[in-house]
């Protein structure tokens, strides 16, 4: 046995011993190299650096003192000494001795070694290769040439079936967290499973490994599902389980929870300075001493203080980060949360910069509030989507600033920066539609909507179709001069072919209006203007039993009032619309023939469901002060169509000329209700409708005709694609069968 001890000894010590090779020098005699050098101790080139002469080393107490060492090591007798003194044995010697040892015979030298010893089959010490063939012949054989050598193909077995991988299903088991569930009244595990791993897996895995990791991972979420409910010390433990049912193996991923004490408030501490009202942060800061600290109440909490302030005159108030110190003994917390208030401000004025499409001076038209007036971050969001709604950004951003202008009420003058940033001003556009009795239509529009800034849009239209052909230019200002406000200059030229009448016109016509828009719906709208046209229309003539063309000229006023409660503009699920139309106008054909025409729209919506609405309108019209022929036909009322009572031609109810022409009418009267169901993005509509019109000034409500039908609505995020079948109840000779509509938004 060989024993290695090894001390580390620092030095200099007193007790350090060591035994010099032949070239070093006594450890009493001074060193022969130059002070302060490394002592070269070997030939291994070891650099021992050597202390200087004037040092003082320090006295160290040795680790083992020397008596005790030397006791530890066994004394060596005689015997060993001679034992160590003789030479080692050779490898013949050490082999045969190891052969004495197993077989219990001593061979003589020269004689054949023990039965089963192959190191002695030949009595050398060293095998030779030519003891070889007694083992292996073919280590002996002659190796062939390399021309005539063949490389047999290594053949890798298939695996076995059990080798593959194999699916493992898993189903899941959650215990003990109803108990959570009756003190919340919340639903944690439909929570839980939202985010799932183990669900999202849908009840497979490639192996148990991969059920294992999504054990942990849903291990986690359950701590946080529970801890955003105020849980925060619970025991969720997990394991896997096999199954015990037969019909269904696999694994049973088991989370076992128990959610331990729910925390509560012990105190709340919002840190802000005085506001005015002085109530205006404990008024919105809903959370109370004594519940539980749930994660979705003091977000909400939180939100409520940063929407209130802003919206009471601080537009620079900051909600901190929250704190809360819980107590694990006691199952409580310490809520902290610090305000920064700020500034109480005062609308003051508008800067602006980047690439403009107008100037501070219309940003001022858009807005609601003046100079002065309190802050209140609802304006400012109100300004912004006015500014969206212009469509002549393609990024606009509203942000108030600093001016440390005192107004000397306490409050001080705040500036609105608008960063603007132009988008393309110029849009192309088109729609596609047939309706019975008007055909195909197809509309193209090309409109510049700043070409003279601000807002006035230059608009080039035109108008092509079985029935319509036509094109014009409309000159439109928005928000002219106050927000809102529409002024539009219209001159068009187009050609009608109806069955009631085939006109060429020309018109030219002015508009002030407020209207609604897609982006911006209003519930007050209203619109006047004047127009003026000249067109040649055919009209029955009872002396030539035939159709005549005529041409009248007109001019007149129109004005419109709409109150508008519904939820949308183009697909609306409740409230009601009411629109009242007046028209007083005058044709001059050989004289002045002054009359009135009116209309009035009313429609209601009313949701059973989110799914499932109930619509319903009603119309009437009427034309006073003229004869139904001195009124140019294109200004005649009519009935039937998409628009109108589906399940007929365009304009083709009402008096019918000799020649089966409809000659339109002075009153109408209509009414229509739908069943809309819709799934996803798309929907079905089921609808009545019914109308008519009549020669006499009043409607008449009788004679009246019915269409019923069917629909089908494609949803998108411009509006609803419709597309209507419908059929004349009771048909009349001549009438069609059936009567399709495709259009862009609902029928009302």
């Amino acid at each position: 046995m060989v024993l290695a001890l090894g001390i580390a000894v620092p030095s200099g010590s007193a007790s350090a011993q060591a035994q010099p090779s032949e070239e070093a020098a006594p450890a009493n005699q001074p060193s022969s190299q130059p002070e302060g050098k490394a002592v070269d101790l070997e030939a291994g080139q070891v650099k021992v650096p050597a202390p200087p002469a004037d040092s003082t080393l320090p006295q160290v107490d040795p680790i083992i003192p020397d008596g005790e060492f030397n006791s530890s090591i066994p004394a060596l007798d005689a015997s060993d000494d001679l034992e160590l003194d003789k030479p080692l044995e050779s490898i013949d010697a050490f082999e045969r001795r190891m052969a004495e040892q197993q077989s219990g015979a001593k061979p003589a030298e020269g004689t054949s070694p023990p039965a089963g010893d192959p190191a002695l089959a030949d009595g050398q010490a060293v095998e030779e290769i030519g003891d070889a063939p007694v083992r292996d012949a073919e280590l002996t054989a002659p190796l062939p040439p390399i021309d005539q050598f063949e490389v047999t193909p290594v053949q890798i077995a298939e695996g076995e079936e059990g080798d593959k991988d194999v699916e493992v299903g898993y189903r899941i088991d959650i215990k003990g967290l109803d108990l959570a569930d009756k003190e919340t009244g919340a639903d944690l595990e439909s929570q839980f499973n939202s985010a799932s791993a183990l669900k999202k897996g849908d009840g497979k895995a490639a192996n148990s490994a991969m059920v294992a990791a999504r054990l942990t991972e849903d291990s986690q979420l359950m701590q946080t599902v529970l801890a955003s409910e105020g849980w925060y010390s619970p025991q969720v433990r997990t394991r896997m389980d096999p199954s015990s049912d037969q019909a269904d193996p696999g694994l049973i991923a088991v989370i076992q929870v128990n959610p331990g004490k729910r925390y509560v408030f012990s105190d709340i501490q919002v840190k802000a300075d005085p506001t005015v009202p002085s109530g205006l942060i404990a008024d919105n800061f809903p959370l109370k001493v004594g519940e539980p600290i749930v994660a979705e109440r003091v977000q909400g909490a939180e939100a409520r203080v940063a929407v209130a302030l802003p919206e009471n005159g601080y537009p620079f108030a900051e909600v901190g980060q929250r704190d809360i110190l819980l107590d694990q003994d006691a199952g409580d917390g310490v809520y902290t949360l610090p305000v920064t208030v700020g500034p109480r401000g005062r609308f003051g004025g508008f800067t602006t910069d980047g690439d403009m499409a107008f100037d501070a001076d219309h940003i001022q038209v858009l807005a609601r509030f003046k100079r002065g007036e309190l802050y209140d971050s609802r304006k400012v969001d109100d300004l912004r989507k006015a500014l969206v709604a212009t469509s002549l950004f393609s990024t606009v951003a509203v942000e108030p600033q600093k001016t440390g202008e005192q107004v000397g009420d306490g409050t001080e003058y705040v500036t609105l920066h608008v960063k603007q940033d132009a988008g393309p001003p110029r849009t192309i556009a088109g729609s596609l539609g047939y309706a019975a009795g008007e055909g195909i239509t197809a509309q193209a529009t090309w409109t510049h909507r700043n070409m003279f800034p601000p807002e006035g849009a230059l608009i080039a239209h035109a108008i092509a179709g079985t029935r319509q052909q036509g094109a014009g230019v409309t000159f439109r200002r928005s928000n002219a001069g106050k927000r809102d406000r529409t002024f539009e200059l219209v001159a068009e030229a187009f050609h009608n072919d109806y069955d009631a009448y085939s006109a060429y016109t020309g018109r030219i016509a002015a508009r002030i209006a407020r209207d609604s828009t897609p982006i911006w719906q209003k519930r007050y709208t209203y619109a006047f203007g004047v127009e003026m046209l000249g067109t040649a229309e055919t009209d029955y003539d009872a002396a030539s039993g035939g159709r005549k063309r005529r041409t009248y000229y007109v001019a007149g006023l129109n004005g419109q009032v709409g109150f508008d409660t519904s939820d949308d503009l183009l697909n609306p699920t409740k409230g009601y619309r009411l629109t009242t139309l007046v028209q007083p106008e005058a044709t001059v054909r050989g004289g002045f023939d002054p009359y009135v025409r009116a209309r009035l729209d009313a429609s209601t919506y009313y949701p059973f469901s989110d799914s499932f609405v109930l619509a319903g309108r009603m119309r009437l019209g009427t034309i006073q002060g003229a004869g139904l022929f001195d009124i140019a036909p294109s200004r005649r009322l009519y009935a039937g169509g998409g628009g109108s009572v589906r399940g007929f031609a365009y304009q083709a109810l009402g008096e019918q000329a000799p020649d089966g022409n409809p000659v339109g009418g002075r009153s109408l009267n209509e009414a229509s209700v739908e069943a809309r169901y819709r799934f996803g993005n798309y929907g079905v509509v089921a609808f009545v409708d019914a109308g008519q019109a009549y020669r006499e000034t009043m409607p008449q409500f009788n004679d009246l005709r019915y269409g019923v039908g069917i629909g089908g609505r494609f949803y998108t995020n411009f509006g609803p694609m419709r597309l209507d079948v419908a059929t004349p109840i009771n048909r009349r000779p001549g009438e069609s069968r059936f009567n399709l509509y495709v259009s862009i938004g609902q029928a009302f």
